[in-house]
């Protein structure tokens, strides 16, 4: 299924009016608060536009057959398709990333945005990540590099 409308540039999922909701909060808000703040005014913003969602949603972890309630909690789901992933951070860095796919692998859901709020501009801030058939399958959440040579 093809997610992007390459004539309209329009995504199929819901991400394109959550990340519009995300610019209005940044908008009003600016850079520098905590991320449960955000969180708060983003859900605020999506009520507003009518968008099922789902807070501090639990994450499940199976190890070996045996499901773990290890205190995983995903920030926003929204209309059960898309995972939004709050930071306020100095920079996005590849944990983030890989943090972000390990929920949707973890989740079945195939959609997920990286918004870091602590960007001046928050387009900056912005990153709308597919799980890819192969990474849904495998076991091991992403290849990070090692630590910088000496």
């Amino acid at each position: 299924m093809e997610q992007e409308d390459a004539k309209t540039r329009r995504f199929e999922d819901c991400s394109e009016v959550v990340i519009g909701a995300c610019i209005e909060v940044h908008r009003h808000l600016g850079p520098g608060l905590l991320e449960s703040a955000y969180e708060h005014c983003v859900a605020h913003e999506l009520s507003a536009l009518g968008l099922r969602f789902e807070r501090q949603r639990p994450v499940p972890l199976e190890y070996k057959g045996t499901k773990l309630e290890c205190g995983y909690r995903l920030d926003l789901v929204v209309e059960d398709a898309l995972v939004v992933e709050i930071k306020c951070v100095d920079g996005l860095l590849p944990i983030h990333k890989a943090q972000l796919l390990t929920y949707l692998r973890l989740t079945t859901l195939h959609t997920g945005l990286l918004v870091n709020f602590r960007e001046t501009v928050l387009k900056n801030g912005l990153r709308r990540l597919i799980l890819s058939p192969d990474f849904a399958s495998s076991r091991l959440p992403v290849n990070l590099p090692g630590p910088p040579d000496s």
